[in-house]
């Protein structure tokens, strides 16, 4: 418990002076679905239930948008498994983004927190949606004007406070983000019929189609669990015990004409540290709930997850005209891992069984993620 001192006046006019005592915050139990590791949380921003509750009503909320008209869950909606099925989704004043919103299903094991920039913190993640000018997402002012709006709302001087008690002023714009980092880090998903089939021991949880995509999905000829493997499906996983994982890849899918062969600004990790080798390098998303989710890939120029797998069984995407025409399995930073193959009819449907079985659909109705603000 912390102690709040409290000066009062007295009926006689003498000061009284009083303790008030504030609950400490409660800690987070993770409740952690079977198969899965004790999650990476920064030691600056603990995980408690306070704070996880603040951060819900936050991500839901419009006012942390220039205009009003946006919240986080505009582009990362829950019956999406808080992405989007969107190429790219317009900001808040109109401005078209460059790439598609990646679902942030699972963010705590996540190495790396967009398609190509290094950041690892979400914390600091955050900021580049709510101010952020190129392109312009959630609009907010650089005067932080919003943040009067929340302290006047008697809903949040109330969860401002059990979650920021030691703080005199705690809404801040720092305590914001750590609220929707917590809320964020908090959205784990683990209940698929694959989970129940693997983790859980029920052999009835998916189909015998299924189980034989399971197979071709980790196979050496296949070899999509190279870049999608482990229980998080992506190969930038990080843990309690693995903090540390950052790892992007170019799978082919340009080769347009001039030096990064990749058309801007989607350049890749190139756009951020500048060599020459980073060129198209993205990161492989967790596949988890990808079946919510098209269209897929950076840029969301690929519509379906049937059309995903041809551009893998060809070692990379060939577009035949327009200003984005070459030959992808061509392109001269391409991982040499993706080399194709043969692609059955057979195979084909027991693939898309496999990544159909990746759907959760208790996260998706999920009451302790959803909207909290009345309509």
């Amino acid at each position: 418990m912390k102690l709040h001192w409290i000066t009062l006046v007295g009926a006689a006019g003498f000061l009284l002076i009083t303790a008030a005592t504030v609950p400490s915050p409660t800690p987070y139990n993770w409740k952690l679905p079977k198969g899965f590791p004790q999650p990476h949380v920064p030691a600056d921003n603990p995980m408690t239930v306070e704070k996880v509750e603040l951060g819900r009503h936050l991500f839901y909320d419009t006012r942390l948008s220039g205009n009003g008209m946006m919240a986080c869950s505009t582009c990362h909606r829950q019956n999406r498994a808080f992405g989007d099925d969107t190429p790219t989704t317009p900001g808040t004043f109109g401005d078209r983004g460059f790439r598609k919103s990646m679902a942030i299903v699972n963010v705590v094991y996540t190495g790396t927190l967009t398609w190509s920039n290094p950041e690892k913190r979400l914390e600091n993640q955050a900021l580049v949606p709510l101010f952020g000018t190129h392109p312009v997402e959630m609009g907010l002012d650089k005067d932080n004007s919003f943040l009067e709006d929340l302290s006047a709302d008697p809903v949040y001087k109330k969860l401002f406070r059990a979650a920021f008690p030691s703080e005199k002023k705690p809404v801040t714009v720092a305590n914001v983000t750590k609220a929707l980092a917590s809320f964020q880090r908090s959205l784990i998903s683990g209940n698929s019929p694959y989970d129940r089939y693997r983790f859980q021991g029920d052999e009835n949880a998916i189909s015998d189609v299924a189980k034989h995509g399971e197979k071709l999905f980790f196979s050496s000829m296949f070899g999509c669990g190279r870049c999608h493997g482990g229980f998080n499906f992506s190969d930038s996983t990080i843990t309690a015990k693995n903090p540390e994982r950052a790892v992007f890849h170019n799978t082919g899918l340009y080769n347009v004409k001039g030096p990064t062969h990749y058309p801007a600004p989607n350049v890749g990790l190139y756009e951020h540290t500048k060599s020459k080798y980073d060129i198209g390098l993205f990161k492989a998303p967790t596949l988890r709930n990808i079946a919510l989710h098209p269209p897929y890939m950076h840029d969301g120029s690929v519509p379906t997850l049937d059309a995903v797998l041809d551009h893998y069984a060809a070692g990379g995407r060939t577009i035949k005209s327009g200003p984005h025409a070459g030959v992808g399995k061509d392109n001269p930073n391409k991982d040499h891992l993706l080399t194709g193959f043969e692609l059955t009819k057979e195979d084909r449907a027991a693939l898309l069984a496999f990544l159909h079985s990746l759907t959760d659909r208790e996260f998706m109705t999920n009451p302790k993620f959803s909207d909290p603000w009345p309509e």
